[in-house]
């Protein structure tokens, strides 16, 4: 199958969210990985997210893709650029990836597809993020390409028996470092 590679690099590419892509998302929100970093608590079954991606095509504030090794086609993880707003040009996103493809640039290198897209492309002037306090790592990524902490939502999230941080961090357009 040729896929529709909507951005892409050398090494990676992200296409729109399919419905065969439901097993993927099952797979990543049952994984306490993905579970801790992306504060899900909720155990979702398939019609739950069957439901979730009906809700997600029909917003037009949203665009759910999915990241895709160019070398096999592999899902590695997957984005949403949420609630865009054009008149304010403005809007977040969140991303995920697969623990054993962590640590490689590949998050990375989708960011920046992302980020120049949202800048560039949708025209936007201010993207924002929000990160868990434990999750250093992605901290360090977006500070590194022109984020700063714009505030902190104290004890925000109760995940494994404790209370954490909500980091936002924000980048404006002309702040991003390429």
């Amino acid at each position: 199958m040729n896929e529709i590679k909507y951005l892409e690099n050398t090494r990676i590419y992200l296409r729109r969210l399919e419905d065969s892509d439901l097993n993927h998302y099952l797979s990543a929100v049952s994984d306490p990985y993905i579970r801790r970093l992306t504060g899900t608590s909720a155990f979702l079954t398939k019609k739950d997210l069957e439901d979730a991606f009906n809700k997600w095509n029909a917003d037009s504030s949203r665009i759910d893709l999915i990241i895709c090794l160019q070398k096999d086609n592999q899902i590695i993880g997957d984005l949403a650029m949420l609630d865009i707003d054009h008149r304010e040009r403005k809007g977040s996103f969140r991303i995920a990836i697969t623990k054993q493809y962590t640590g490689q640039g590949y998050g990375s290198e989708a960011l920046r597809l992302i980020i120049e897209y949202m800048f560039n492309t949708l025209n936007l002037r201010r993207i924002a993020i929000n990160v868990f306090s434990f999750n250093e790592r992605a901290m360090s990524t977006y500070k590194k390409l022109g984020f700063k902490l714009e505030g902190t939502l104290r004890e925000d999230l109760f995940f494994d028996g404790k209370y954490h941080d909500n980091h936002i961090m924000g980048l404006m357009k002309d702040e991003y470092i390429r």
